[in-house]
């Protein structure tokens, strides 16, 4: 089955988690991935552990569906092989620092004077232009520069290392997706292609939403535990009998009934609309007294058939398990060569029209190569010439 994305063909530079989670999605979509890496300067993925048979299972996954060509770019055979490929694969996309790719010989103008219907991606930390377009950063860094730090945590102990990668996977990957798309559809209309200049800290700092535009307009400094969503009210986790969470979202007048009936505290539902600080504080205190006398389980029996935005705070084995996430199919089998198949994270996206099935999981360094170089017409002889000069690997 071709998915939606079946036309697009990608050369995908970039490594580690922001560009190739966005190639994940278009690749899961139908779109055809080549990863150009380098042959002796290894994607670090590769070696994240946990391993599975060997192979990093984050590899296995961020990968799946894509092939993989060696190509030493600081040789000019290899950088003429580039040039052949966006002849037919004319979208790229990369995680380099500025101006690394133009020094390789395949920058944007470089690769655009061959084809100029060439979409170019480039995602980074601080974007193309600016102070800070060349300076190392991580996700954390970009998070705390764009300001969404200073009000996610709690006064008492400060900013909270997300679990997840916000910066990179928001805002690398999805912007770096929707920008490519966005692109394209241009494309269509116009025939000319264009670079995309994603910054991984401008696209944090258009999370902020509804504390960007109250301070913008308003002039409302955000901070912590100060606003009704991060802490500054009862919507909030509260620690059951058993050392487990409860996440309690009953913003609403109808849904706060429900909850106070269930805690067993009836009186407390029309204090929930206060917009007072120190009461919303107040009423926090009175809600975890009742939220330590029984266990999660408990709790979670008690909310199952009552619709009060009350769920329980759930581990990644247990979300694995919830009927919701089961009925949504969101575990694939993924094929793996001469092994079994591999578990891992389905594409969320549903179509009516169906997506096509995962092909494999991550490949090998190089594992294509020699298919990639007979694609564009090298013979057998050249192949082995090239990869005897580590041209190729």
């Amino acid at each position: 089955m071709p998915g939606p994305l079946s036309s697009l063909k990608i050369l995908d530079f970039s490594t580690l988690l922001p560009g190739p989670f966005a190639s994940l999605l278009l690749a899961d979509l139908g779109a055809e991935v080549l990863r150009i890496e380098s042959p002796s300067r290894m994607d670090l993925v590769r070696l994240l552990p946990p391993y599975a048979d060997g192979v990093s299972a984050s590899h296995a996954y961020l990968n799946r569906n894509k092939r993989s060509i060696a190509l030493d770019l600081k040789q000019a055979e290899a950088v003429a092989l580039v040039k052949q490929l966006v002849n037919e694969y004319d979208i790229v996309l990369e995680q380099f620092r500025p101006g690394v790719m133009d020094k390789l010989g395949v920058g944007y103008e470089a690769l655009k004077a061959i084809n100029p219907r060439l979409i170019y991606v480039s995602i980074t930390g601080y974007g193309q232009t600016g102070p800070y377009r060349e300076r190392a950063g991580h996700d954390i860094n970009y998070l705390a520069l764009a300001g969404l730090a200073s009000y996610t945590g709690r006064r008492a102990s400060g900013p909270v290392p997300l679990g997840v990668q916000l910066a990179d996977l928001a805002g690398g990957s999805l912007h770096g997706a929707v920008g490519l798309l966005a692109a394209v559809i241009q494309r269509q209309v116009t025939g000319q292609g264009q670079q995309v200049d994603v910054s991984m800290t401008d696209c944090a700092f258009s999370l902020h939403g509804m504390a960007g535009a109250g301070y913008l307009a308003a002039g409302v400094e955000p901070g912590m535990e100060s606003q009704v969503l991060n802490g500054g009210s009862f919507y909030d986790y509260y620690r059951t009998r058993d050392g487990r969470w409860l996440s309690v979202g009953s913003l609403e007048p109808q849904f706060m009934r429900q909850f106070c009936a269930v805690i067993g505290r009836p009186e407390l539902a029309e204090r929930g609309l206060s917009n007072d600080p120190a009461e919303q504080q107040t009423l926090k205190r009175e809600i975890e007294i009742e939220i330590e006398k029984r266990d999660l389980a408990d709790w979670s029996r008690l909310f199952a058939e009552r619709d009060a935005c009350v769920e329980p705070v759930l581990g990644l084995a247990e979300a694995l398990e919830h009927p919701q996430l089961e009925a949504r199919e969101l575990v694939t089998e993924v094929p793996r060569a001469g092994r079994p198949a591999q578990r891992q994270i389905a594409c969320p996206l549903k179509f009516s029209g169906g997506l096509p099935a995962p092909r494999h999981v991550g490949a090998a360094l190089g594992a294509h190569t020699d298919q990639v170089l007979a694609e564009l017409g090298c013979s057998p002889e050249r192949i082995a010439e090239l990869r005897a000069r580590n041209v190729v690997a």
